[in-house]
């Protein structure tokens, strides 16, 4: 099978299947966004949405989060997965944020990244979700996934080679709507340590499940 088939028996498959495929993450603006997703690195989106709604409540506007202080902040974040780093990150996001972008969360990637705890994955998220560009974020779902359905090679190495293979074989529209299918199948049904394949409809394409079967011979 071609790069070009299997990238789309994965399009054909996800769009009829999960034609409006969501992130998990609960917010309600883009300032509601950044935090969730700032948050969300190494943690789980169950575990993030816990704790967001009382920061939201305590925090509506980046103007009263760059107010806060550690000691305030803290509390909120402290079940959270490396909570003294994003404590003190979002602190500093909201500062600039008000200071550098008049409390606006801005649209390019670049300005984004300039942003405390907004690396290149959180930025893609956000500009991908709230702004609809075609823009890939690499976790560790679109990371495995990628390369056990064999749209990526094995010796993708890191999440841009990764983010590169991926936004070159898919349409730009498509873009947001694919990282939300290989997070969402990597998270329910294609798991680290024990997928399910036995579940899975798109065994008959997958590279990991050919791999699988081969060794059973």
């Amino acid at each position: 099978m071609t790069k070009k088939e299997r990238f789309q028996r994965f399009i054909t498959y996800f769009s009829e299947n999960a034609p409006n495929p969501e992130t998990e993450l609960h917010y309600s603006n883009p300032y509601e966004l950044v935090i969730a997703v700032s948050l969300s690195a190494q943690c789980t989106d169950k575990r993030v949405n816990m704790v967001t709604p009382a920061i939201f409540e305590a925090y509506p506007i980046p103007e009263l989060l760059a107010k806060a202080t550690f000691d305030e902040l803290f509390p909120y974040i402290r079940s959270i997965s490396y909570p003294n780093n994003k404590t003190k990150h979002l602190i500093g996001m909201a500062k600039m944020l008000v200071e550098d972008f008049g409390g606006v969360v801005p649209s390019d990637i670049k300005e984004l990244q300039k942003l405390p705890g907004v690396g290149r994955k959180t930025a893609n998220v956000v500009a991908s979700v709230i702004f609809n560009q075609p823009t890939m974020a690499v976790d560790t779902h679109v990371f495995r996934v990628s390369k056990r359905l064999g749209l990526v090679t094995q010796t993708a190495k890191t999440p841009l080679e990764v983010e590169k293979q991926l936004i070159r074989h898919i349409p730009d529209e498509l873009i947001p709507k694919a990282h939300h299918w290989l997070i969402l199948h990597g998270r329910y049904i294609c798991l680290a340590r024990s997928p399910k394949c036995d579940d899975c409809k798109i065994i008959d394409w997958c590279h990991y499940y050919e791999k699988q079967q081969k060794k059973k011979l």
